[in-house]
């Protein structure tokens, strides 16, 4: 891993201490002239060439924001995006990418970013990107992903029904953030499984199936006026309950 500081920044809302920055390219020529343009801007920048590389780095480091590329060599860079909310809910997430179709962008955003850029780009914008990506940081909590009565609190990870709490297993929160940022429409088995297993894990389709199965039934043990449907083949959606 790679690591760029300047020392005394600037900036409105954030300390110097919390200007950290993760660079997620495999690139080497343009990770150095993303670090260098965030360097400039007065980030401490570490850049990491792998999701491997940058789930390491995850695990040592709170981080302000990442940008990830993702065409990665070991998988889709989108897949950070989980990880980095549960590790660390207040950061922003950015995605660089050469895909520039409207569904790989949905699918990246729905993902958990918060802003999608596609290559090639213009430095000016990227850092005007940087720079809003940064203010909402410095401001209240994420918004929590609401459903009927259901209220999921994305930086705290709590689950309330009706106001009550709802304690969920670390894999239900998981699956229920995923099916929540994909509200009304459907969520590829795939798609959930990255959020919940991870890239890495070699994920069995009837663990998945138990692993919903269970959430539906504390869903409507806690009363929430939500459903999960499956859809045949695809995945999951889960939306208000009828009646």
């Amino acid at each position: 891993m790679a690591t760029v500081v300047i020392a005394s920044p600037s900036s409105e809302c954030v300390t110097a201490a919390e200007m950290h920055i993760l660079i997620v390219e495999d690139n080497v020529h343009l990770a150095g002239e993303l670090a260098g343009l965030t360097m400039r801007a007065g980030f401490t920048a570490d850049v990491a060439g792998s999701l491997r590389e940058a789930r390491e780095t995850l695990a040592k480091k709170a981080y302000l924001l990442a940008l990830i590329d993702r065409g990665l060599p070991d998988g889709d860079g989108a897949a950070l995006a989980s990880d980095i909310r549960r590790l660390h809910p207040g950061a922003r997430v950015m995605l660089l990418t050469a895909l520039a179709e409207t569904r790989e962008k949905i699918e990246g955003l729905d993902a958990g970013a918060d802003d999608y850029l596609t290559k090639p780009f213009e430095p000016d914008e990227l850092m005007a990107r940087i720079r809003a990506c940064v203010r909402r940081a410095g401001d209240n909590a994420a918004p929590p992903l609401t459903l009927a009565n259901l209220r999921f609190s994305v930086d705290t990870r709590e689950v309330r029904v009706d106001d009550l709490p709802l304690v969920l297993q670390k894999r239900e929160l998981a699956l229920l953030e995923s099916l929540l940022r994909r509200s009304g429409r459907v969520a590829l088995r795939e798609s959930i499984a990255d959020d919940v297993f991870g890239k890495s894990d070699d994920v069995n389709w009837h663990t998945l199936a138990a692993l919903v199965s269970q959430l539906r039934t504390r869903l409507k043990e806690a009363g929430a006026a939500v459903e999960i449907h499956t859809a045949r083949g695809l995945g999951y959606f889960i939306s208000r309950a009828e009646g």
